[in-house]
């Protein structure tokens, strides 16, 4: 098997899709995020990248306080809603049921399977144009239905994923076997 070069990228894969949440001039203001990830477990952190020009960049800055929603197929349309219009342009304070935990400016959305309060741990600007927000996970939402055990499943949240090379939305996939367990299956030759 050779191996083609092809033009260099960011292909991570999956890119989970949220919907960030922050309040911005007093209303609650909502984007769509691909570059999202984990940082660590303990503390819990996890980090969003958005451009400087992003309206809901204001929110998180001047509060230190955001939401990150795990979306998922039922409000697909919402969430590229989010993505295409800006806060500057449109009012997106209506599009979801909104409620708050303990920090009052990260909006969360109730449509979502699963919600995340943060708290700004560290906002690095980088020279690109982008910030890094490294939010600590403060609080988790989630209704019983997308629980198993306590514990979100990923088959009943059935997130939505994004795909850099088309330009789409996906599903995850199904459940291959498990972590740290099938490998010791493995001989080697």
């Amino acid at each position: 098997m050779d191996k083609k070069k092809i033009r260099t990228g960011v292909y991570m894969y999956p890119l989970p899709v949220v919907i960030v949440g922050a309040m911005v001039e007093g209303k609650p203001n909502f984007m769509t995020v691909a570059w999202a990830s984990i940082v660590e477990m303990k503390p819990p952190l996890i980090s969003i990248s958005a451009h400087d020009s992003h309206h809901t960049n204001k929110g998180i800055e001047k509060h230190g306080e955001f939401s990150i929603n795990i979306s998922s197929k039922d409000i697909i349309i919402q969430l590229d809603y989010c993505g295409i219009y800006s806060g500057k342009e449109v009012d997106k304070s209506n599009i979801f049921e909104v409620f708050y935990g303990e920090l009052k400016n990260a909006p969360m959305i109730k449509e979502s399977p699963l919600n995340l309060e943060c708290k700004v741990y560290k906002a690095i600007k980088l020279n690109i144009g982008h910030t890094l927000f490294i939010g600590e996970v403060i609080n988790a939402y989630s209704e019983e239905k997308y629980l198993t055990k306590d514990a979100p499943d990923i088959s009943k949240i059935n997130p939505l994923i994004y795909t850099m090379g088309e330009h789409s939305y996906r599903s995850v996939g199904e459940k291959l076997g498990k972590a740290w367990k099938i490998g010791r299956n493995f001989k080697k030759n």
